[in-house]
């Protein structure tokens, strides 16, 4: 009863449609990011030229130095591969009879430039490693195979997806589009993603893989967005999170528009209403700040892996970052799980700040999930400087946990993460408050933040 009563009260805490005074210019950022007029701010797309226009906007006008290559902007030049849906057909040919596969939203391809425009080859279950492949599909259970399947001369390989992964697997994929910050190589070879309900027809009695399908591909520019707000000495917190999100994709109930709200326009958010605050204040950090706002996460952390590789400000400068992407503002903040935690001195940082507010801090819980890896800090990790980022945390079993999964599996990279889901004003607030001390704690710190492990892969 008392768990029910809880979920209870934690939904109905929710659902105020209007925030509070004290988040109503952060959630007033969201919505103008998030807003459909943006349509999902694809990387490189009109719409995210817009939300881009809008953050260097306020940048400028609260006073921050520009820093990047042309004014606030750093411009990243990418290369995309897109399978459309409407030049694509794939159909399961068993006993004369063709069953259509539904694109995107039981198979999916990854596009390369390549691919054969039409081509028809058996199935095999290919769990056995020694199973013969040649001139055939393969179908298999878990991924990382694929090299080694298209060395033995197979034409594609189907993973089926695992029901049972600690992250779900989730359908529609928006669209297959691949985007890389070098040309794509050519390839012949399939890399194709089946849904369990599609693996269980073609698995009955396996036939032939028939597929129709053309790669267009194109050029395009998408800015990071970087500005700074100076301290005393010549080095800077490096503060992230990223602008872009799937754009258009594939209906879920009837909408297309993948808005990206909470993932991650309300932490653009973050930091933009963060700088409001340091330029209210007239604060002199020891360091200074740099806000880096970044394109192309979605994409594989593309416009953070450019900065790395071209930081506009010299590497020795950058002593930390501090990376907001998972965050969900969806229960009340009581236990806040930290990302890299014990990789850096900056772990002592972030335990010492939460334990002033009132906060527990733990480690990851699923490292299974890769979440260390899957957003902008892992670059910042992998030249060496020390990082975290951070996620609404919750107890094992407990009615946190189940709001927390239901999001992911109804909102996560769909069209419901948009303006009109719940959210909890007062714990967003209050994670924006714990985030702004944890950045001028580590700016005014005596020394830089160093690292204790190495960096893992």
């Amino acid at each position: 009863m008392r768990s029910t009563l809880i979920c209870l009260t934690l939904t109905l805490s929710l659902l105020a449609s209007e925030p509070p005074e004290d988040a109503r210019a952060w959630w007033s950022h969201v919505r103008a990011m998030a807003s459909d007029a943006n349509q999902g701010r694809d990387t490189g797309s009109a719409g995210y030229r817009r939300a881009e226009a809008y953050v260097i906007r306020e940048f400028a006008r609260l006073g921050l130095r520009p820093s990047g290559e042309r004014g606030f902007a750093q411009p990243v030049k990418l290369y995309a591969v897109e399978l459309r849906p409407a030049d694509t057909r794939i159909e399961l040919v068993r006993d004369g009879k063709r069953q259509a596969l539904r694109f995107l939203d039981e198979i999916s391809i990854t596009a390369a430039p390549g691919l054969p425009e039409a081509i028809e080859a058996p199935l095999v279950l290919a769990d056995d490693p020694a199973t013969e492949v040649r001139g055939k599909f393969a179908v298999v259970h878990g991924a990382g195979r694929a090299a080694a399947l298209e060395k033995a001369g197979a034409v594609g390989v189907l993973t089926i997806d695992n029901p049972r992964a600690t992250e779900p697997p989730r359908w529609p994929v928006a669209y297959a589009k691949t985007v890389r910050l070098t040309p794509p190589a050519q390839s012949s070879f399939f890399q194709i993603r089946l849904s369990t309900e599609a693996a269980a027809g073609i698995l009955r009695a396996p036939g032939s893989l028939r597929i129709r399908t053309k790669a267009t591909s194109s050029e395009l520019l998408s800015d990071n967005v970087i500005a700074a707000y100076p301290g005393e000495l010549d080095e800077y917190v490096v503060l992230s999170a990223h602008l872009d999100g799937y754009g258009i994709g594939q209906p879920v109930n009837g909408d297309r528009i993948y808005n990206g709200a909470f993932d991650d326009c309300a932490y653009v958010a973050t930091l933009m209403e963060f700088a409001a605050h340091l330029k209210a204040s007239g604060a002199k950090p020891k360091r200074g700040i740099l806000f880096t706002i970044f394109t192309g996460e979605e994409k594989g952390l593309l416009g953070s892996a450019y900065f790395t590789a071209h930081p506009t400000v010299a590497k020795e400068k950058l002593v930390a970052n501090l990376n907001l992407d998972y965050l969900r503002p969806i229960f009340p903040l009581r236990l806040l799980t930290v990302l890299a935690l014990d990789q850096s001195t900056l772990g002592d940082d972030a335990r010492r700040v939460a334990r002033g507010m009132g906060l527990r801090v733990q480690a990851d819980q699923e490292p299974e999930r890769g979440l260390y890896r899957r957003s902008d800090q892992f670059n910042f990790l992998k030249i060496g400087v020390p990082a975290l980022a951070f996620i609404f945390g919750y107890e094992a079993g407990s009615a946190e946990e189940k709001i927390y999964r239901q999001w992911y599996m109804e909102r996560y990279h769909k069209p419901a993460d948009d303006l009109h889901q719940p959210v909890d004003f007062a714990a967003a607030i209050e994670f924006n408050r714990f985030f702004e001390k944890l950045a001028l704690e580590v700016a005014n710190a005596p020394e830089r933040p160093r690292l204790t492990k190495p960096v893992g892969r």
